[in-house]
Parts: C-alpha cells; structure tokens; sequence
C-alpha cells in the first residue's frame, strides 16, 4: 500500500507553527507533495525532519521567491529529480518538480508536485504566462507517459474543472480559475486517459472542495473551490483505493488555506 498526501502549505514555517505536525503524524504518507513551500532547502529539511528523501525546486528568478516553491519528500528512495518544464522562462519558477521513487517491488513512480500560475483574466500578459505553463504540462505529461511508467502529478492548479467544483460558480465564469480555456484545458488532459481521482472517489458533487479564503465566512459556509488534484496516469489510477479531502474541523484548526488531498494506492 502507498499512501500519498498533496497539500499546499501556504508557506511550510506558517504551516508548522499553525498545528501541521499532528496532521502530519497521524496521516503518517509515504509521498508527501507540497506546493508554496516558501522556503530555502535547508528550512524545508528543518521542519520535515525525520528519514524524508527530498526533492524540492526553490523559486530563483524575480517575482516567484517568497511565493512558490514546490517539493516531494519520500520515505522510499528517490533516484532522480528533475525541475524543467518547457520553455527557459520556466527556469527557477519553483512550480514544477518530478521524483523517480522506487517502489517496493523495483519499478519507478514519478512523483509531480506542480503549482499552476494563479492567472489573471483582466491582465493579459499573466493569463498568457497560465497558459503557456499548462501547455508546457501537457507536452512534459506526454513525454513521462510515453515509456509505460506510473505517473503521478500533484499539486494546486489553480482551476476549478466544473461547476460543481466551486460553490459561486456563477459568480466566477469570467474570472480566471474557471475559465473556458482553462477548463477546456482540463477536458483534453482527462479525454487522453488521465484520471482525476478527486471526482473519481469524491462523487459526483457539489464539492468536496479544497480550498477556502481565510478572509469572512468561506470555510464555515463552504464557500471553496476544488483546485488540489491527485491525477494519475491510466494503469496508476487501477491501483487507487481512495482519495480523501482532509478538510479541518474547524476554521481555529486549518493549519492552510487549503486542505490536503490524500490518495492510496496498491502498488
């Protein structure tokens, strides 16, 4: 059995000194992927302690340090790691990070952790940099998928896929996150044999969701949006049992503004 948990911790100091710890030693993953880790190298390894084999792409260009940062941390042996995706202006983004984890029985998962550009609609220039990256997902999904091996990609996508993955959805079909094209984007990902496992095992909606504004009543009226996805390559997505939500009880217990989303799989 593998169990994998994504999550974006919203900044991992933040996240730690909120009440992560509990969480994560009760659900106790075998892969946990994180997106906005907001942190140096050295800072993550701190705070994760423990056995964990890391892979993590810190942002490095201007106007991604601080906000960005993506990583799979492993309790089975990563035996490579890469952080290119497409074009060279995604160089040091920190929003893309691939681990070859070896499996119990010597086949390799590669393990994404991704954190899609917020997007938006009303400046041109950064919804176009949107979609340039998840054309750039496309292609690198492709290239992984083609010699047969499980893929697995994690994270935020910032993108909402039907209406049943936002509560206002209504009040959000001109605003990027839900988008035609970007959910468009997300129909060809699937028609091609990827497997969201979110609305595989979370029915057919409204919600679950998995995130939730800290600001007003979002959390306590579930007011959110279903933008954290665990999607699998075709014979991956066979070997899945369930996939959770791990929404807080409580907003005092939320230890992020998104809830983590936990997979299991027998492989």
């Amino acid at each position: 059995m593998l169990k994998v948990a994504t999550v974006n911790v919203n900044g991992i100091r933040a996240a730690y000194r909120r009440g992560m710890t509990p969480w994560l030693e009760e659900t106790d993953p075998d892969l946990l992927l994180m997106q906005e880790v907001r942190a140096t190298d050295e800072v993550l390894r701190d705070h994760l302690g423990g056995d964990w084999q890391i892979a993590h792409a810190e942002p490095s260009i201007d106007g991604h340090k601080g906000r960005a940062g993506v990583a799979v941390a492993s309790r089975r042996p990563i035996k490579a790691e890469r952080s290119e995706i497409g074009p060279d202006r995604f160089a040091g983004c920190g929003r893309w990070v691939e681990a070859d984890v070896v499996l119990d029985d010597g086949s390799t998962l590669t393990a994404i952790s991704t954190y899609v550009f917020t997007g938006e609609f009303e400046t041109p220039p950064r919804q176009a940099e949107k979609y340039a990256f998840l054309d750039a997902i496309t292609i690198r999904l492709a290239e992984l998928r083609a010699d047969g091996r499980h893929v697995l990609m994690c994270g935020d996508l910032n993108i909402a896929h039907r209406e049943v993955d936002l509560k206002a959805w209504k009040a959000n079909r001109k605003k990027s996150g839900f988008l035609p094209e970007e959910r468009a984007w997300l129909d060809s990902l699937f028609e091609s044999g990827w497997v969201d496992l979110g609305r595989r095992f979370g029915g057919e909606g409204p919600g679950p969701y998995s995130w939730w504004s800290w600001r007003g009543k979002a959390f306590d009226n579930d007011a959110g949006w279903r933008i954290d996805y665990q999607i699998a390559s075709p014979e991956l997505a066979e070997a899945a049992t369930s996939c959770t939500i791990h929404r807080a009880l409580t907003y005092a217990e939320r230890w992020s503004d998104h809830a983590p989303v936990v997979a299991t799989y027998e492989i």
